[in-house]
């Protein structure tokens, strides 16, 4: 959804742009990755037309190392049974939710994948990690589910062929292409690794008041892609009973794909939106203000926890969930809530970020998990180290107890 609040239909020769509404915010914390800003003036060339190279070449070293199958996870990683789901003909029948019909997918289709990886090189928001971890999610897709590298697209900023640059009109053609002449058991992949922020809500589908948004390598003359546009072109064109599963290792990621059933990860229940404790914040930021004389953060801090109370009345969120409910089988994971940020880290010496590490080692140490023991077994390992943590959503309510697949 674009200013103007009008829907639009995407093609491949359509231009689609959302000014954003401002810069990521200036983070310096260590191996965090918050959205720092926009690259610097001299990246400024990068556009629809035509690619110049970085300031700067790649690290030597940033892809030097092969593949190693990730570290054990601690003692605390989950291995409980989960309930095994019959994938047959009558499991596949469409099914019906007070939102509309569903179809979950065996993933015994055609298998494709899109893989979006943003270092940044020579910018001052730079990240480490993202290129790598594209180059380890290929790996392990090919070697544990069996994906072909000819049916993937790789989109990293290290490349030198245009067609293959993150920039916001090959990312928008890359994931057209993923869910084009989709089919029912079909299984697609979508991976995205590099800076996410979040801004102002402009058609009232967001009970918070806010879209998250990734940010293409050019998006500081391109803009950045928000919510709402990932959820036009990767989720509406597809069948019932096609599996999209989606991966977001960025900030505010939460609820990036806009699909609209979030899972606790202590019972595998959905979540409802608790407008009061997502709103502590805001009272934080008012009551400091008004401690420190400063009238305006009081005002918009009150303001926001307004337009959250408002928002998040049981008919408007309802009113949601019917607009973002798909008859396809979506599903996501991303690597914090929408208001926290994501770590781009190290281990094993090699730089990644901490959700792709995380879902990657914890499928590789257990493959036969439920949705419900992934969940937990990643905010697990992430939680040694970091605050964030990881969030799971799908586009129909399902059971979390059944075994991942993809």
């Amino acid at each position: 959804m674009f200013p103007g609040r009008q829907h639009v239909t995407y093609s491949s020769n359509q231009e689609f742009q959302r000014p954003p509404t401002g810069p990521p915010p200036n983070n310096s914390q260590q191996f965090h990755r918050p959205p720092v800003g926009p690259p610097p003036a001299q990246n400024s060339g990068y556009n629809v037309n035509q690619y110049q190279a970085p300031s700067t070449p790649p690290p030597t070293n940033w892809q030097k190392q092969q593949y190693q199958a990730p570290p054990t996870p601690p003692t605390n990683f989950q291995k409980q049974q989960y309930q095994q789901a019959s994938y047959s003909s009558s499991r596949q029948a469409p099914q019906q939710s007070q939102y509309g019909q569903y179809q979950t997918s065996d993933c015994t289709g055609r298998k494709k994948a899109l893989l979006v990886g943003i270092n940044y090189f020579g910018t001052s928001s730079a990240l480490n990690g993202c290129i790598n971890d594209v180059q380890n999610m290929k790996a392990y897709l090919i070697n544990y589910h069996g994906y072909k590298a000819e049916d993937m697209v790789i989109l990293t900023d290290d490349q030198r062929d245009i067609v293959s640059i993150p920039n916001k009109r090959n990312m928008i053609a890359a994931m057209q292409w993923l869910v084009s002449d989709a089919r029912p058991n079909d299984s697609l992949v979508f991976h995205y690794s590099g800076h996410g922020g979040r801004t102002e809500d402009l058609n009232g589908d967001e009970v918070d008041g806010f879209d998250d948004v990734i940010y293409p390598l050019d998006f500081k003359t391109a803009g950045h892609i928000v919510d709402d546009d990932l959820h036009d072109i990767l989720v509406k064109p597809l069948p019932m009973g096609c599996r999209l599963t989606a991966i977001f290792d960025s900030c505010h990621s939460g609820t990036c794909l806009d699909i609209p059933f979030t899972y606790r990860a202590q019972d595998g229940q959905i979540k409802e939106y608790n407008v009061w404790k997502e709103s502590g914040g805001d009272a934080m930021q008012a009551v400091l203000g008004y401690a420190q004389g400063n009238m305006g953060t009081v005002v918009k801090s009150v303001g926001s926890m307004f337009k959250k109370v408002t928002k998040s009345n049981s008919s408007a969120v309802e009113r949601i969930k019917k607009e973002k409910f798909s008859p396809a089988d979506v599903i996501a994971f991303s690597g914090c809530k929408d208001t926290q940020t994501s770590a781009d880290t190290v281990q094993n010496g090699t730089a990644t970020g901490a959700m792709s590490w995380a879902f990657i080692s914890v499928l590789t140490q257990n493959p036969n998990q439920s949705y419900l023991t992934l969940l937990q077994n990643i905010r697990n390992l992430i939680g040694t180290k970091y605050s964030q943590k990881p969030q799971m959503s799908s586009s129909h309510p399902m059971d979390l107890n059944t075994r991942f697949i993809m």
